[in-house]
């Protein structure tokens, strides 16, 4: 056993989000109105989102100017309500401009970005944790690796809305969001119980999937690679996996299959890799 290498793929974001421009350059204005399956925003606020996360990351990241200083942030609620009132206010500000302007923002705005993630050293500690997967400090390499599953399911909420979703599926492109995401199952099963040398395992289907393993030491659940042992199996439909850990749809609707432990199977329809 041993386990996870870093998620090495920095240098894949300013592909991704070239992939949104060539998208977004063929939409109507009708289509840029359409509804997403984030049920308050439209594809014009999503889009607005992801231009927000790159002034964002230009300004604090690279500028070191943080601007709205987060105030009483106690805990993880209190840090998601000061992000939720961040975006909702830039959003409605941000209305005001038109799609021609959004997109020549966020190319201008990508160039920088990718200029900027030259100079970053992936095993350096990252400015901010990924606090869906329990960490107090993390490398640069998952901040980012973080930062690519946010621009990849935005990105995905769009293309979904306009009927344009399946290029984002291809292994290319999905499975570093997976291969992510599936980084908050030990922190999200910490307090699930287990026995010493039990395994749980979760395969997510489609030419992205894979499985990936939890492995009980006698004191936690820790994630682990080259397990052949699979005793519990949590299955999970490659379309519908990155919906459920993004909050893009009901628990009820998921349409997990479980052999073995049921409870554990359970568990996972609870399981953001997401601040929601």
């Amino acid at each position: 056993m041993k386990s996870p290498d870093p998620i090495l793929i920095i240098d894949r974001i300013p592909a991704l989000d070239q992939k949104l421009i060539e998208l977004l350059e063929t939409l109507s204005l009708e289509e840029w109105k359409k509804q997403t399956i984030a049920p308050k925003w439209k594809v014009e606020d999503v889009v607005l989102h992801l231009l927000d996360g790159n002034i964002r990351t230009l300004s604090i990241q690279r500028d070191g100017y943080f601007g709205v200083a987060p105030e009483n942030i106690n805990g993880y609620d209190d840090l998601l309500a000061y992000l939720n009132q961040l975006n909702a206010d830039w959003i409605k500000a941000a209305k005001r401009m038109s799609p021609k302007l959004i997109i020549e923002l966020l190319k201008k705005t990508n160039q920088e970005i990718a200029d900027y993630l030259q100079t970053i050293d992936p095993f350096a500690d990252a400015l901010f944790s990924v606090a869906w997967a329990g960490e107090e400090q993390s490398a640069n390499w998952f901040h980012w690796a973080r930062e690519y599953t946010e621009k990849w399911h935005h990105q995905q909420q769009i293309r979904l809305a306009v009927g344009k979703e399946k290029e984002l599926y291809t292994r290319e492109w999905y499975y570093p969001h997976l291969e992510t995401s599936m980084r908050a199952l030990p922190h999200h099963y910490r307090n699930f119980p287990g026995n010493k040398e039990e395994v749980l395992s979760f395969k997510i289907t489609g030419e992205a999937g894979g499985i990936w393993h939890l492995y009980h030491n006698g004191e936690k659940w820790i994630q682990v690679e080259d397990i052949t042992v699979r005793e519990n199996l949590i299955t999970i439909e490659g379309d519908i996996a990155w919906r459920l850990f993004t909050k893009g749809i009901a628990k009820e609707a998921a349409g997990i299959e479980v052999q073995g432990n049921r409870e554990a199977g359970e568990h996972l329809l609870s399981m953001l890799a997401v601040m929601a």
